[in-house]
């Protein structure tokens, strides 16, 4: 089997353990990328004008087989931010309504919510959700907790990003249909690194990025928003598509009013398609699979070494491709300097709450030496950030 190392174009001298932030793009994705950005500059109001519609469209329905979406329910976003913007602002919330989430929240889409709380007058409430984590039913439990008469909206995240925790979304969103609340689903780190059916998930709105974990260009995101309430999304960026005619109309409302915000290149979208042929002529799930095993295997040795208990069951399906081992407390910012400056090694440094960990990635370029490095150099630097604390 081909390395995949050898079809990305990270650094080779840096062991990089941090898919999760930004995700890393391979090559054939990147040319397929940059083919797209070479066929708008060569009649740049053909492509814009003419083309790019039916372009997205073909593009919006191989992102929509592969999330079992139906792609009218599907536009394009530049990112999951953009999506919580969207999706926050375009709701009817007022003083005395609540939205109800958890502290495991992305910063950017939580301050999201809280900028839109203090212009409407809502509150938004971030439910505790401790770790370790145990069983889905004590998360579901946790959070329910929270819900009163006045919850109008639950959002969460699919895997949430400071700790990579896999919350039970299908089944907060099945209890909270049945009791009328409406759910926003933040689903960043999910498209790639876990098989996703976004019928059977049942979200009312739910924004993710392509660009992590799906391996498309940066730039490349997605909302799909149930048809039910497609009505209520309003654009950040008022545009043609408000008047849409029959000559530039999607046939969609949601869409129109969504998909043109002005110019721009549109080309990471366009490669998505690239992205998932990409996984599929790799055998992605086998190496998912492959992934999930050095993250386990890592993570148990890290605690084993801490002698510290694993943050959620080692052989559970709470986390996939990227995961979580405690640390002991010590001095974080110098340790993860230590890291980069004396071993190349890329991986997130996390303080959340009062706890510190590790936050590891592991992608298919990624192998069992460069983890085993990761082991060594926590090993030896530990004792000295702890007495430098």
């Amino acid at each position: 089997m081909t390395d995949l190392r050898d079809l990305f174009l990270l650094d080779p001298e840096v062991i990089f353990l941090n898919h999760g932030s930004f995700g890393a793009t391979p090559i054939p994705v990147m040319e397929s990328y940059r083919a797209w950005q070479t066929r708008m500059e060569r009649q740049p109001v053909l492509f814009l004008a003419r083309e790019l519609d039916d372009l997205l469209l073909e593009a919006r329905a191989a992102l929509g087989e592969y999330l079992h979406a139906d792609a009218t329910d599907l536009v394009f976003i530049p990112n999951a931010t953009h999506g919580a913007n969207i999706v926050a602002r375009s709701l009817n919330l007022s003083a005395g309504d609540e939205v109800l989430s958890t502290d495991h929240e992305y910063g950017a889409c939580d301050y999201a919510w809280e900028f839109t709380s203090g212009r409407a007058g809502f509150r938004y409430i971030r439910q505790q959700i401790p770790l370790p984590a145990h069983s889905e039913d004590e998360i579901v439990d946790r959070l329910w907790s929270g819900v009163t008469p006045r919850t109008k909206v639950i959002y969460l995240s699919h895997i949430t990003s400071p700790t990579a925790l896999r919350l039970p979304v299908e089944r907060i969103c099945a209890k909270a249909r049945q009791q009328g609340i409406l759910t926003v689903v933040d689903a960043a780190h999910s498209p790639g690194q876990i098989p996703m059916d976004l019928q059977r998930l049942g979200a009312d709105a739910l924004f993710g990025n392509c660009h992590k974990w799906m391996l498309a260009p940066k730039g490349a995101g997605f909302l799909h928003v149930r048809k039910e309430m497609q009505s209520i999304v309003e654009p950040l960026v008022v545009s043609w598509g408000y008047h849409a005619t029959e000559q530039n109309t999607t046939g969609s409302r949601f869409i129109d009013l969504l998909q043109w915000t002005g110019t721009r290149d549109a080309s990471a979208y366009l490669a998505i398609p690239a992205a998932i042929r990409f996984m599929l002529d790799h055998d992605w799930d086998t190496v998912r699979k492959r992934c999930h095993a050095l993250l386990q295997s890592t993570i148990q040795q890290i605690c084993e070494m801490f002698e510290m208990p694993a943050l959620y069951p080692i052989d559970s399906d709470f986390y996939s491709q990227m995961g979580i081992a405690p640390l002991p407390n010590c001095n974080l910012p110098l340790l993860k300097t230590r890291l980069y400056d004396e071993y190349k090694i890329e991986v997130p440094l996390i303080q959340w709450q009062d706890r510190q960990f590790v936050r590891i990635s592991v992608q298919g370029y990624n192998t069992r030496e460069e983890l085993d490095v990761l082991i060594r150099a926590l090993g030896k630097l530990m004792p000295e950030v702890i007495s430098d604390q």
